[in-house]
C-alpha cells in the first residue's frame, strides 16, 4: 500500500467548499492539474468522469462514496492496483475547517506502482487545496 495525505485549515464556510467540489464541471477553473474534464452524470455515487491532466493521458475515475457536505471519494481501478482519493471537510473547534485530500494506492501492484504514480498524483495537492480555499474564502 502507498498513501499520502495533505490538509489545510481555512475560515471558508464548509458549504462554500462543498459547493466547489460538487460543481465538477468547474474543477478546471481552480485546479491547475485538470486541463479537461468529461462527466458522465451528476455529482453522485456511481458517476464516472474522465480528467485530463495538462500534457498527459486522460484518467477515468468513479465516485464511490459521498457524505453530503462532508466528504467524497473517487477511485481509479487499474486492475492490479486501485487509486482512491478521499476529499474531506473536518470542522475544527475554533470554527475553521480542515480540508483533507488523502490518496491510497492498494492492490497486488501497489508496492511497485505507488512510489512512482503516487507522487505524480499527489504532487500538486498543496497548490490545489490553496486554490480551492482561496476561492471559497472570497
Amino acid at each position: 500500500m502507498w498513501e499520502y495525505e495533505h490538509s489545510v485549515k481555512t475560515t471558508a464556510p464548509r458549504q462554500a467548499l462543498w459547493r466547489r467540489w460538487s460543481d465538477m464541471a468547474a474543477w478546471p477553473s481552480w485546479n491547475d492539474g485538470i486541463e479537461k474534464i468529461e462527466i458522465d452524470g451528476p455529482f453522485a455515487v456511481g458517476t464516472t468522469f474522465t480528467m485530463t491532466p495538462p500534457g498527459d493521458e486522460p484518467v477515468r475515475l468513479r465516485i464511490v462514496e459521498i457524505v453530503p457536505g462532508e466528504s467524497f471519494t473517487d477511485q481509479m481501478d487499474a486492475g492490479n492496483f486501485v487509486v482512491r482519493t478521499l476529499h474531506r471537510l473536518e470542522p475544527l473547534p475554533d470554527g475553521r475547517t480542515r480540508v483533507i485530500y488523502r490518496t491510497e494506492i492498494t492492490g497486488p501492484a501497489a508496492d511497485q506502482v505507488g512510489p512512482q504514480l503516487g507522487p505524480a498524483i499527489t504532487g500538486d495537492f498543496p497548490e490545489v487545496l490553496a486554490a480551492l480555499v482561496k476561492l471559497a474564502e472570497a
